[in-house]
């Protein structure tokens, strides 16, 4: 497992310093003493033969994790899969990838430009998976992406990492509920993500989820410094199956809405 949390630390250590400064101030919110479980991360990638989500899938491959659930987003064109690391305690890892072929033609242009600035071997080492943007981009160009997809416009401006970690509330001492998770965070002055309902899911498909919106955050384009949204935390319970396991897939319709947390 030191491995698995070696790289867990070092995709935290990205998430907070350069996505979602905001996680500290959450920590202190609802730790209370015990340690916050991370219940998944989520990561964002282009569906081409560079970036792909196999290739994103890689290291947690490696690392033991196997692949799980599939998942179609057919408005938002994403494909997405989990995967889990059987017989140990450890995050979950949700990959997403945009399907570039599916969208406009100036988009799918945009894309492969970036993505052809890679080298071949840039994602052979695992540290890219929080190594940030490896492609130039100008800020023209991102908001073109963002107004057609802002999956796109997203993950073209911030590049590699996680976008969310995701505290476990059924591990929590102090709340018991997302709703009063969500009260307590809307109280310190957080804004919630309100699409599809502030609590998305329920007890009847075993999962309730919620979110912050996107921590702005400055970004350097190469034509200047912007703020735009950067990464978010989620907040998951989830319920037993009638065999008494915990549920531990993902639902489309609730995913489908906490994609719009990153939304401007």
């Amino acid at each position: 497992m030191n491995r698995v949390h070696t790289l867990f630390d070092h995709l935290w250590q990205n998430y907070t310093s350069r996505l979602c400064p905001s996680a500290a101030k959450v920590h202190a919110l609802l730790e209370e003493g015990h340690p916050l479980q991370n219940d998944h991360i989520a990561l964002r990638t282009f569906n081409l033969p560079k970036t792909g989500l196999d290739r994103m899938a890689a290291p947690f491959i490696a690392l033991g994790y196997e692949p799980k659930g599939e998942y179609y987003f057919e408005g938002k064109k994403l494909y997405a899969r989990h995967f889990e690391l059987p017989g140990e305690e450890a995050p979950k890892v949700f990959i997403s990838e945009l399907m570039v072929g599916r969208c406009s033609s100036e988009l799918q242009l945009a894309v492969r430009n970036m993505v052809d600035q890679l080298d071949d071997s840039a994602l052979d080492d695992h540290a890219f998976l929080y190594s940030g943007r490896p492609w130039q981009l100008d800020f023209e160009t991102y908001q073109a992406l963002s107004k057609e997809s802002e999956y796109a416009g997203w993950l073209a401006a911030h590049g590699f990492g996680a976008n969310h970690f995701t505290v476990n509330v059924n591990q929590l001492s102090t709340f018991e509920e997302v709703k009063q998770v969500n009260d307590a965070l809307r109280e310190a002055g957080f804004a919630i993500n309100m699409s599809g309902g502030e609590v998305k899911g329920s007890p009847d498909v075993r999962l309730e989820q919620s979110s912050t919106m996107a921590d702005k955050v400055s970004v350097t384009f190469s034509d200047g410094n912007q703020q735009i949204p950067g990464g978010f935390y989620e907040f998951a319970k989830r319920y037993p199956l009638p065999d008494g396991t915990l549920y531990q897939g993902f639902v489309e319709a609730s995913a489908d809405k906490i994609f719009e947390s990153t939304d401007s």
